[in-house]
């Protein structure tokens, strides 16, 4: 059974900083790409970093460009979402993603989904 677990997210005041991670189980992590999504109230879910299965290539939406850093460890089957300098429109439900290209964003690119984490910016 595949688990995706994240962990990491709660409130922050804008400008700061959180470290999510999803820890996976179930599956052969270093086989499968990477993505983190988030979803904000009355919204749809959308991508925001990819990474590929040894770490070597990433991909990230521009609004969080320059922020964010996607990373992961094979050894540990984690991957890791680093938010700096946090903005209040980044408040959403952080979401990791088990799929087979690092770069793609639409949600069916992906097999597995973890239940997600609460990420709160205020202002």
């Amino acid at each position: 059974q595949v688990q995706l677990v994240e962990s990491g997210g709660g409130l922050v005041q804008a400008g700061g900083s959180l470290r999510l991670s999803c820890a996976a189980s179930g599956l052969t992590f270093s086989n499968y790409a990477m993505g983190w999504f988030r979803q904000a109230p009355g919204k749809e879910r959308e991508f925001v970093a990819g990474i590929s299965w040894n770490g070597g290539r990433t991909e990230y939406v521009d609004s969080v460009k320059g922020r964010f850093t996607i990373s992961r460890d094979n050894t540990k089957n984690t991957v890791s979402l680093q938010l700096n300098s946090l903005k209040p429109e980044d408040t959403a439900v952080y979401y990791c993603a088990a799929g087979s290209y690092y770069y793609r964003r639409g949600l069916n690119d992906y097999d597995y989904w973890g239940q997600g984490t609460q990420v709160t910016v205020s202002s």
